[in-house]
């Protein structure tokens, strides 16, 4: 509790101090002489200084520099992460989801500004709690070439990047070409587990690995051909990534080994129009089609043999149109999203199951935007039907998705802002199929056919304080998942089934915390602070004796589950700088991870730190990153199981992660470049194989 009552004094004292900065205002949402910062509705708008865009190499290093609250930018290993239990992060490139691909071909002098929001409208999917849109300029002229080459020094570990972009007129043909390799040794694994059996016996079981790899090999391919104008944006998009090598994951234990590799080809076909109808209306539709191959192996050799194959094909379409009408006093967003998916997935050897399930969704949404006086406000109603089909059994959804967010100013610089949602959340494919793999001598992991989606109620309230060289926020978060689908043990016959259900049970949460930003020397050094409080709740209700149906595959029937309480608290935070000093940009970042509990299990995400020092010259940039300095085996993964049957502790650690030294280069060359304002507003794509896997 003491970090943070030290934190919000923090804010308080942030904001007195404030008041005597005088070098600029944002009234409402129009920028004034020296705003960085413009607060929106549904988040802010950053303009990033002249400082940040000519020492980025790349779209990650961009993000990194801004440190976004409730996010960890890494720059090294291309990805963002949300720090957080409420949702997962988009990035997107004038409203398209971008690949890794296109941020590292990010033309940092067609950045216009970007959109950051951290409470995203109806119009967006289940699950995205984060949106990060970069918005850029049209290139209308020239060409601009590249490389991204990507190197740890310390370890087996690249992701070297090649592309092209050339311009004639109203017409842009692009490409790219990058291949990533990873094999890391050091990987250590030790886990505790005690099984009270249905005599009362406990058995305690010690899993330590000493030995083990994690091997990958792929490459991707992308080709972009767009055409637009003052008044529509048409682009195809087509992509394939295959794994040139199966990847491949081994851990070598005391009296057995484990094994999985897998090997994913995947296509994708990505069409989309923008229409500008006048000043004020404008179309939007895209369509998406996927297919994913993937043939894998695994084995799970304690207590004796035990291996399976999976020959797995996916396809998917998905579609979407939306009609905005920017009217006075506010815009109007209408759409519609439709999606087919089809997943054959077939499971050889000691886990043998023809799994086969279509399913399709239809979302229709409307929302408005706008204000009232000083009032901003945006609310919007979603609604969905869901199908799902596999083998004897079907089902049906339908979900409804309410959002209201209100923000008012209270004084000068200062907002407040309320937002309410409820909205329904659907497993993922794999948790829903009736396949059983067991995971070790005493555990196997079960697909439950019965989960439903559940309720989530959501209150989240934020007093803002925004000036051009300081902004402090203080935030309050309030979620409740109401008969949530969480993890459960079940006993019998001296066997341990891992499964889900949603029957009876109860997630809650509630956080509180701090995030400053201090522009301390302009353009030149700056200073974030962030951390929280965290409180969990998990728990069945007592009066409700739930009965637990399987898959028939497990071979169980019906028995009774526990009943349980579980509480946790835990402290999130971190803190960053960056120093930008001629050709020379310094940056420190340190988080402690990400503490959470859900259910009857309790998760910790590693703590994480950094140090980058970074060199610009004309067209070439090279930078040093230093992740987990001073640390020979720094934590990777920690986890808990508290069930009544089972107690267990998990925990990971990597040798070659510690002390590791990556060196990026980054070098463009464009001729010819002119640039106009263009915005595109949406993308998808699909990922899901619906393959149960083991650990």
């Amino acid at each position: 509790m003491r970090h943070f009552i030290l934190l919000g004094l923090l804010t308080i004292v942030t904001m007195v101090q404030a008041q005597e900065v005088k070098e600029g205002e944002t009234l409402q949402e129009v920028v004034v002489r020296g705003a960085r910062v413009v607060q929106r509705v549904d988040g802010q708008t950053i303009y990033p200084s002249r400082q940040q865009l000519e020492h980025s190499a790349n779209g990650y290093s961009l993000l990194a520099k801004l440190a976004l609250p409730h996010l960890r930018i890494d720059p090294a290993m291309h990805t963002v992460t949300a720090l957080s239990n409420t949702g997962s992060a988009e990035v997107r490139i004038n409203g398209s989801p971008a690949s890794k691909e296109d941020m590292l071909a990010l033309d940092m002098k067609a950045v216009r500004h970007i959109d950051f929001t951290d409470n995203p409208g109806v119009r967006y999917g289940e699950g995205i709690a984060y949106v990060i849109n970069i918005i850029t300029k049209k290139p209308v002229g020239g060409y601009d070439i590249g490389a991204d080459l990507t190197n740890t020094l310390t370890a087996v570990n690249g992701d070297e990047t090649v592309f092209a972009k050339f311009n004639f007129g109203k017409s842009e043909l692009g490409a790219s070409y990058s291949l990533g390799y990873q094999n890391f040794k050091g990987m250590e694994y030790e886990e505790q587990a005690a099984y009270q059996l249905e005599s009362g016996e406990v058995q305690s079981i010690l899993r330590r690995q000493s030995g083990g790899q994690n091997k990958s090999l792929n490459h991707n391919i992308q080709l972009t051909y767009s055409q637009s104008d003052s008044n529509y944006v048409f682009q195809s998009k087509l992509s394939a990534r295959r794994d040139i090598q199966p990847h491949r994951s081994w851990a070598k234990f005391e009296t057995y080994e484990d094994l999985s590799t897998s090997r994913t080809s995947s296509p994708v076909l990505d069409l989309y129009l923008h229409r500008d109808f006048g000043r004020h209306q404008s179309l939007t539709a895209n369509a998406v089609g996927t297919y994913i191959k993937t043939d894998s192996h695994a084995e799970h050799n304690e207590g004796g043999s035990y291996a399976y194959d999976v020959a797995g094909k996916t396809w998917s379409l998905w579609t979407e149109a939306v009609y905005e009408n920017r009217l006075k006093p506010f815009t109007l967003s209408l759409g519609t999203q439709y999606g087919q998916k089809y997943i054959h997935n077939v499971y050889s050897g000691n886990a043998d199951a023809d799994n086969s399930m279509r399913s399709s969704m239809l979302y229709c949404f409307g929302q408005l935007k706008g204000r009232l006086g000083k009032l901003g406000y945006m609310g919007g109603l979603g609604v969905s039907t869901r199908y799902y089909r596999q083998g004897g059994w079907d089902d049906r959804f339908l979900l409804f998705r309410p959002k209201l967010t209100l923000a008012y100013p209270l004084a000068r610089n200062l907002k407040a802002k309320y937002d309410f949602e409820i909205s329904q959340h659907v497993s993922q494919i794999a948790l829903v199929s009736d396949v059983a793999i067991k995971q070790n001598a005493m555990e196997t992991l079960v697909g439950n056919p019965d989960i439903r989606p559940n309720r989530v109620t959501s209150h989240d309230l934020r007093l803002t304080y925004s000036i051009p060289r300081v902004t402090a926020e203080l935030q309050g978060y309030w979620r409740l998942n109401a008969n949530c689908n969480m993890e459960k043990y079940i006993r019998k016959d001296g066997h341990f089934y891992q499964t889900q259900t949603n029957d009876g049970n109860e997630c809650s949460f509630f956080f509180i915390q701090s995030y400053n930003r201090w522009e301390a020397i302009p353009e030149h050094l700056s200073f974030t602070l962030y951390g929280g409080i965290y409180r969990f709740f998990n728990f069945t209700d007592e009066r409700l004796r739930e009965r637990l149906r399987v898959g028939a595959s497990a071979g169980m029937g019906e028995h009774s589950s526990e009943i349980y309480r579980h509480t946790y608290t835990a402290f999130n935070g971190g803190a960053s700088a960056e120093a930008y000093l001629g050709k020379w940009t310094l940056t420190a970042y340190a988080d402690n991870g990400w503490h959470f509990m859900e259910g009857e299990h309790r998760g910790h995400q590693p703590a994480s730190w950094h140090l980058t020092a970074s060199y610009q010259i004309k067209s070439v940039s090279l930078s040093l990153y230093a992740q987990n300095p001073f640390c020979a085996r720094p934590l990777t993964n920690k986890t808990e199981v508290l069930s009544r049957y089972i107690c267990k502790e998990v925990s990971q650690h990597s040798r070659d992660f510690g002390n590791m030294l990556t060196l990026n280069l980054t070098w463009h060359l464009s001729s010819g470049r002119k640039y106009r304002d263009i915005q595109r507003t949406m993308n998808h794509s699909d990922s899901e194989t619906g393959i149960l896997q083991g650990k």
